[in-house]
């Protein structure tokens, strides 16, 4: 799994729930745990694959700034915005 390039690269159930900016939280914390992850002793359980491991920590960091609205969809957090 090479890193993701653009937003366009990404999987396809990520780029329809969230909106471009949280695509860019997504894509930029996924490259970046792909890069501090890639030796299993750096991950809390070595087992966990490398692309698990970023993907969790890329939907982490999109939960720092948005969250889930009441029909589902995700919004950016009133904090965040300021």
């Amino acid at each position: 799994m090479p890193k993701y390039g653009r937003n366009e690269d990404l999987p396809l159930p990520v780029r329809e729930a969230l909106p471009e900016h949280g695509q860019d939280i997504y894509r930029e914390a996924f490259n970046s745990a792909w890069e501090q992850y890639a030796d299993p002793s750096e991950r809390r359980n070595p087992e966990t694959s490398r692309e698990e491991v970023a993907h969790k920590v890329a939907w982490a960091a999109v939960e720092h700034v948005y969250e889930k609205g009441p029909g589902g969809e995700w919004r950016q957090k009133e904090e965040a915005k300021h």
